[in-house]
């Protein structure tokens, strides 16, 4: 009887609400360390013939050489809005519980933002353990930097676009998602499509080419990897995407 009901149930029906912003807005993929793609990208968005509003999706941190650039460049800018990816989540972990969190943070692009801060990794039958290396990172951040990643938001909204790292539950709605889901994703969420005309835009999983499509719009060309770093312009015409 399940098979019959799952054989007769009718297809979900394609999602069609029009994307609606309030105002023009850059929308920034995952930066990974890439600080001269970085400065590149913002150079152009700045050239905008329209003033445009910029979000970053989060990973500003791992794999790349320049993440110490690229937070510093950041945390200067009042302009633009930085969310929390998953890197930055476990970035902090390692600062908070050293031994539990630090092998899966290196193993993941953790020794590159120690590098980008001038600080060695942990050395095996040495004292240069992980909780040595922990408070020389933290030392090298300052309270600043890391007060900064720790209030890092992990949505940012605009009429019907939610702004997340990793696009969350589709079943859900947007005040219902939690923190695991917005930060390393949802198995449901590139397969299931939204029923309630929101619209999301993501990073954290590397596309081809960014795309807009189905309610979402994918964001992560993989900067670190590829050497693209992408935006997507929405709200001052048909969307598009800026690269450098």
């Amino acid at each position: 009887m399940r098979f019959l009901s799952r054989l007769f149930q009718r297809p979900p029906a394609p999602f069609t609400a029009p994307l609606e912003v309030a105002d023009p807005v850059a929308l920034i993929g995952d930066i990974h360390g890439c600080d001269r793609l970085l400065n590149r990208l913002l150079d152009k968005l700045a050239a905008a013939p329209i003033p445009l509003r910029i979000i970053c999706v989060g990973d500003y941190m791992d794999r790349g050489d320049g993440s110490a650039a690229v937070i510093n460049t950041l945390i200067q800018r009042s302009d633009i809005h930085c969310l929390k990816g998953n890197h930055e989540a476990m970035c902090l972990s390692f600062l908070d519980d050293p031994e539990k969190h630090g092998s899966r943070w290196l193993r993941y692009g953790g020794l590159q933002t120690l590098a980008s801060y001038g600080v060695s990794g942990p050395v095996p039958g040495s004292d240069r353990t992980l909780q040595r290396v922990r408070d020389d990172l933290a030392l090298a951040m300052g309270d600043v930097q890391i007060d900064w990643l720790r209030a890092l938001a992990l949505t940012w909204q605009t009429g019907n676009l939610l702004v997340t790292h990793a696009g969350g539950n589709p079943a859900q709605a947007v005040d219902d998602q939690n923190s695991q889901d917005l930060l390393w994703g949802h198995p449901d969420f590139m397969t299931t499509t939204r029923t309630d005309g929101q619209w999301v835009a993501f990073g954290h999983v590397i596309q081809d080419e960014p795309n807009i499509a189905e309610g979402r719009i994918a964001l992560d060309t993989g900067a670190y990897a590829t050497g693209v770093l992408t935006a997507a312009v929405l709200g001052d015409g048909p969307p598009r995407f800026v690269t450098a």
